[in-house]
């Protein structure tokens, strides 16, 4: 498996709690956590001496943005849309 990339765009593998998320979207405040599934796309990598972490941004499909977060790789698969070798 190749490691995640800026501008990726991955799926989130579990909920991630609203601690965790920057909010932009005042309507956003009355959840719990952002589910499974949630389609994001890499913005900044942290490269650590232990762990990569990665700045996710999630926007609408009219990309408005509405979320943020900082994730580890066990939190996101990243989507392919080709065919390719990894």
């Amino acid at each position: 498996m190749t490691k995640p990339k800026l501008l990726d765009t991955i799926a989130t593998l579990k909920p991630i709690p609203i601690e965790r998320l920057t909010l932009v979207e005042s309507d956003m405040i009355s959840i719990e956590s952002l589910p499974n599934g949630e389609v994001g796309t890499i913005v900044e990598v942290y490269e650590e001496k232990e762990d990569t972490k990665y700045l996710v941004e999630f926007a609408d499909t009219q990309g408005c943005e509405y979320a943020m977060a900082v994730l580890k790789i066990n939190e996101i698969l990243v989507l392919h849309y080709d065919l390719a070798t990894v």
